[in-house]
Formats: C-alpha cells, sequence, structure tokens
C-alpha cells in the first residue's frame, strides 16, 4: 500500500462513531416516524368514516322521518274515500283538515278519474294549498290546459298502482318553491272488482330540506348533497345545480367515469365509500353515501382528503422539527462524546508515529482513567521500553558481530598471507609451472598449500586439508604449515616430514582436531618424484596422450590424530609435460540442489578435457566447473586446487 493511498484512506475515529449512531438513530427515527404517520392516517380515515356514516344515516333518517310523517296521512284518506264515498264538500273538508293537522303537508289534493266522483264532471280535483299568507286556499285541478290524469303525479301510482313519491320540482303556482308530491291510489268494489278511482296527494316543501343540507359542513369545505332517483342534484351547496344538474350529467360534463359509477350505485340504493374528485371544489375528497329508502333518493357526504390528513400533517411537522432539533443536539452529544473518547487515542496515535520513527525517548500521555484506552496507552509504553532495550541490545551484537567481521576479515587476510600467491612464483626457473586457489567456505578456512625449494634442484609442495571450519581450523592449518615448512627444509624425506609433524600436532592436542596431508619432492633435474600422504584425497596424474589416473598412495593416518605413526614414502618420474592436479575434498563433495556430488569421475572427466591448459587455466577451469555444478547452493567446505605442470630440466615442454 502506498503512503499516499494510506493518506487517503484515513478517517476519525470519532467521525465514523458519530455518522453510526446517527445514522442507526435516524433509520429508527424515520421508520417510528412512518409507522405513526400510517398509522394516525389509517386511525383518522377510520374516524372520518364514521363520521361521514353518521352524519349520513342522520341526514338520511330525518328525511326519513319527515315523509314517512307526510305519507301516513294521505294513505289514511285513500282509505276513507274508497270506504266511505264522501260528497264533495266533506272530501274538502277532510283535505282541509289534514292540512291543519299536519304543517309539514304544502297542498293536497284529491283527484278522480273522469266522471268518478260526478256522473256529470270529467275532472274533480279540488286542490288545497297554503296561500303567501298561511291560510288554507282552494282550487281547482282538472281543464282543457291541465289534464291532470296525463301527469306523473296522477299517471305512475295508477299504473304502477302503488304510492310513489315524485322527482322534485319547482311549483310555479306555489310561488316557485321547491317540492315533491307523495301519491297514493284508490280503489272501489264494483260488483266485486277492485277499480281504480284516483289518488290521493300530499305535497310537501323541501326549501327546509335543502336549507339544511346547506347547512352541513364538514371540516372547511365538507359539504353534503342529494340527488333524486333520476340523479338530479336536489340539494347541493351550489345553487345553481340544484334541479338544474344531475350526478351523471355532471360526470359527463368533466369526464369522470368513476363519478358516473358512484351515481349508479346511488340511484341503486346502495351505500358506500368511495375516493372521487369533488365537483364543487375540484380537490381529492372522500364520499360516502346513503339511501333513502321511502322516496329513492340518495344522500352523500364529501370530505376533502387534504383537510382530513391537516392534522396529522401538522402534527408530522412539528414531529419533523422535534426530531432535527434532537439530531441536532444528539449530534453535539455524540461530537463531545467522541472527542472525550478520541482526544487520548489522537495523543496516543502521534506518540507512535515518533515511536515509528525511531524516537524512543518520546513521553506517552499521562493515564488518568484505566479503561481500555489507559490500557492501550500502558501496553505501547512498555512497547517502546522493550523496543528500546532490544534496540539498544541489536546495536550491541551488531557492533561485537561487526567487531568479530572485522577480525576475521584480518584473521583471512593474514591467513592468506601464509600461503603463496604470487604467481609465477620462481619466474626465472622454467623447469616447472606451478598454480594454485583456495576458496574458503567461511571466513576463513583449514585448507591449505604451499610449495618452496629445498634447495637449487628440489621443490617441496603440500596440500592439506584440517578438519572442521573457522578460526580453530585456520590456527591449525597455521601451525601445520609452519611445521611442515620447518621440517622439511631438514631435508628429509616426505614419511619422514609427515611422521614428525604429526607428532608434533598430536602434542597438546585437547580439541582432537587433524589435517590431511598430500606432499611430494620433485626433483627438478630429473623429473622424480618423491611423495606420501596422510589420508588425502589421491592426486590426478596428466601425462599428455593418456587418460588421466589417480596417483597410487601410501597407506597413511590424518596427522594430528595419534602419535608415533608410520608413514611411506613412494616414488614416481613425472615426464616433461606431465600434470599433477592435487586437491581437497572441498572439489569432489561439492554439491547441487539436488544434494548430488561433483564426485571424483567429474573431476577426472574435467580435467581430461582441459588436459592441454597450463596450469592457470587448469585450476581456474576446474573451480569454474565446480561453481556450475553446484550453481547456487551455499559453498559447505573450503574448496584448494593446486597444479604442479613438470617441463624438464630445460623447461623446453609446454
Amino acid at each position: 500500500m502506498s503512503r499516499i493511498s494510506a493518506h487517503h484512506r484515513k478517517q476519525r475515529l470519532s467521525f465514523r462513531l458519530a455518522l453510526f449512531v446517527l445514522s442507526s438513530t435516524a433509520l429508527f427515527f424515520l421508520g417510528a416516524f412512518g409507522y405513526n404517520y400510517l398509522y394516525s392516517k389509517k386511525v383518522v380515515l377510520k374516524n372520518v368514516q364514521e363520521s361521514a356514516s353518521n352524519l349520513t344515516h342522520s341526514l338520511v333518517n330525518r328525511l326519513e322521518v319527515k315523509v314517512q310523517g307526510v305519507e301516513q296521512i294521505p294513505r289514511y284518506l285513500s282509505l276513507r274515500i274508497a270506504q266511505s264515498r264522501p260528497p264533495a264538500q266533506e272530501l274538502e273538508d277532510m283535505i282541509k283538515s289534514m292540512l291543519k293537522a299536519n304543517p309539514e303537508i304544502f297542498g293536497a289534493t284529491v283527484a278522480f278519474e273522469p266522471y268518478a266522483m260526478d256522473p256529470d264532471q270529467h275532472y274533480f280535483a279540488p286542490y288545497l294549498f297554503r296561500d303567501n299568507e298561511g291560510d288554507i286556499a282552494v282550487s281547482e285541478l282538472g281543464g282543457e290546459e291541465y289534464h291532470y290524469f296525463h301527469w306523473d303525479w296522477y299517471s305512475i301510482p295508477r299504473h304502477l298502482e302503488i304510492p310513489v313519491w315524485s322527482e322534485p320540482y319547482f311549483d310555479e303556482g306555489g310561488g316557485g318553491i321547491l317540492m315533491s308530491t307523495y301519491s297514493v291510489p284508490f280503489y272501489r268494489e264494483n260488483r266485486g272488482i277492485s277499480q281504480f278511482q284516483g289518488v290521493v296527494t300530499a305535497d310537501i316543501c323541501l326549501e327546509a330540506l335543502v336549507r339544511h343540507f346547506a347547512d352541513v359542513q364538514l371540516y372547511d369545505t365538507g359539504y353534503a348533497f342529494l340527488i333524486s332517483r333520476n340523479g338530479t342534484f336536489v340539494a347541493h351547496p351550489d345553487p345553481d345545480r340544484v334541479m338544474r344538474q344531475g350526478i351523471f350529467s355532471v360526470a359527463e360534463e368533466m369526464g369522470m367515469p368513476e363519478l358516473r359509477i358512484i351515481g349508479r350505485d346511488m340511484i341503486r340504493g346502495a351505500r358506500g365509500f368511495a375516493h372521487v374528485t369533488s365537483v364543487h371544489t375540484g380537490q381529492d375528497s372522500l364520499l360516502y353515501y346513503d339511501h333513502v329508502k321511502s322516496t329513492g333518493w340518495s344522500v352523500g357526504v364529501m370530505i376533502p382528503k387534504d383537510e382530513i390528513y391537516s392534522d396529522i400533517v401538522a402534527l408530522n411537522h412539528t414531529v419533523v422539527l422535534i426530531g432535527m432539533a434532537g439530531f441536532a443536539i444528539l449530534f453535539l452529544v455524540i461530537v463531545a462524546i467522541s472527542k472525550s473518547i478520541t482526544r487520548p487515542l489522537h495523543s496516543l496515535v502521534s506518540t507512535t508515529r515518533e515511536i515509528a520513527r525511531g524516537n524512543l525517548d518520546v513521553d506517552l500521555p499521562r493515564v488518568r482513567v484505566n479503561d481500555e484506552v489507559g490500557q492501550l496507552s500502558r501496553s505501547v509504553d512498555q512497547m517502546r521500553l522493550a523496543l528500546k532495550e532490544y534496540i539498544s541490545d541489536l546495536t550491541e551484537t551488531t557492533r561485537a558481530k561487526e567487531r568479530i567481521e572485522s577480525e576475521l576479515k584480518i584473521a583471512r587476510n593474514i591467513q592468506m598471507n601464509f600461503l603463496p600467491k604470487k604467481f609465477p612464483p620462481f619466474p626465472n626457473r622454467h623447469e616447472f609451472d606451478i598454480y594454485a586457489m583456495l576458496e574458503p567456505a567461511k571466513e576463513v578456512g583449514g585448507d591449505l598449500y604451499d610449495f618452496f625449494f629445498l634447495d637449487e634442484d628440489h621443490l617441496f609442495f603440500s596440500v592439506g586439508d584440517v578438519s572442521d571450519k573457522g578460526v580453530p581450523a585456520a590456527l591449525f592449518m597455521a601451525v601445520t604449515k609452519t611445521l611442515i615448512k620447518g621440517i622439511a627444509e631438514q631435508g628429509l624425506e616426505p614419511s619422514d616430514i609427515l611422521a614428525r609433524v604429526n607428532n608434533e600436532l598430536c602434542q597438546g592436542n585437547d580439541s582432537c582436531m587433524f589435517v590431511t596431508l598430500f606432499c611430494g619432492i620433485l626433483d627438478l633435474r630429473t623429473g622424480e618424484l618423491k611423495y606420501s600422504s596422510a589420508g588425502h584425497n589421491p592426486p590426478l596424474l596428466l601425462k599428455k596422450g593418456q587418460d588421466p589416473k589417480w596417483l597410487p598412495l601410501p597407506q597413511g593416518m590424518v596427522l594430528g590424530g595419534m602419535e608415533d605413526m608410520v608413514f611411506k614414502t613412494m616414488k614416481t618420474s613425472l615426464a616433461p609435460g606431465d600434470k599433477l592436479l592435487m586437491y581437497t575434498d572441498g572439489v569432489t563433495e561439492a554439491m547441487d540442489s539436488d544434494q548430488k556430488l561433483y564426485s571424483e569421475n567429474r573431476l577426472k572427466s574435467e580435467a581430461r578435457a582441459m588436459i592441454r591448459d597450463e596450469s592457470q587455466d587448469l585450476v581456474k577451469g576446474i573451480l569454474n566447473s565446480v561453481h556450475r555444478f553446484a550453481r547456487n547452493v551455499p559453498q559447505s567446505d573450503d574448496i584448494t586446487l593446486m597444479v604442479l605442470a613438470y617441463k624438464g630440466s630445460s623447461g623446453s615442454a609446454s
């Protein structure tokens, strides 16, 4: 993760805490607010429906009481006329008594069939009504200009043979008031057959009823209305619609098919609740309607929705304001709490940044409360002290390691200075060529090689390998090399040199270290080679035109293992051009990543391929071959290679 991306992702804990708490609270608040709103709306709607239903039933009952009270009078009069055949004057008195007894009746008549009352009289229908002064006046209906037989108030009950209420109408003769007529047919027996004789009517004035409907007020603009059997508005808050428009004509005019369906249900005598747009206010409203059974009319109560839910909306506005104020207060409280919690954390974060920059002497914030933050602060302080102590120890350890590495480097230089490293070592001598390399596995190793002249014609050389590695092996190697050089210069045979060195090494060898060694003395005049071995690997003898072969070695124990050991000297003769390849087991026992050994066969094969190379090229070629074989596997043992090439006394061989 880059430092820039980490910076952009950094967020304050107080911000996340406030965001989480406020978001959760907002969800709970919105849930409770929504439930309260819907439930309140449902309750209000239920109460409004009950109120509208009760109001509608009240209007219907009032209308029923009014018309049913009127219906009893003409019914009673029709029965008397059917049974008693009263004369004309008595009949008029009966009608007058009916009007006086019932103030709800504006006028009444008994209209007979032609010649039914008087065989000489075609029309007989005395009409008694209340004049402008409230007195009862009399007029005769029927004549050439008023054939009442064809009017609805007469013909409909005649044909239906039941009492009926007429459609409301404006009575021109009565002063243009709104009225409705209740007509009751009456019959008389004639030879056992009931024959229709006429109708008894009672007119009632609807003006008071219309005013009563107009006085109905629900909320601010709610209203009630009354329609007749044909859907005509009998009572409505808009006077221009009364007796001029009906619910179906309004539905057609305003393009409201749903109103047409409601009007159809109303005139069919249904009752119910509907959502509709008010034709009076244009608002979405709730309509409750009920049927007036006696007249076939229907009462409707219209209530605007906005006014129904206005209290809920106002309450919700108040709740929202209270909620917003609560959120603001809650936000301030959360911020204050968050700061009290996160302030120590901010100080702790700043301190840990200083610690991360390496400043382990920084002081941590003072802990006043033993809460999680206090415990964290103490843990960070303990970590700081532990880290400080660890870095101090690491510094000392690193310093000691550097000192040891420096000393090892010096020891390596000292060890390497023990070995001949100048090639060619004897540029004025052409009888031979010698080259050697040593690669220790650690800073210092236990391998050794050496060569020097014993006299003008004899060259001493040796290759050895000390057990173990590191400083002890290097010291043991230095002692061995010094002893060999000191003893060899005494002119002894190789076996005697090894015997005396062995005895010297065994003295005080408490660590039980030992060394394998191959040494030889080459007579540069004749090519005679005397050699002996103390448990060392056999050298490869390389002759021109021949396959490389291992130099036979005499039996011999390692040096330093046991005193008074006997070694043997063997002889061979080198011809000009012959080479002797000497090495330590770090060559043949080098391993690759599959734990396979370089092996003596591979060394022999590589030497065969480079048999014509000069000593230096042969040594470097074999060493490169070992490196290629081991690849990246760490070196496990010291590697030493030395090649001695004999060129004859004249030095002419190449």
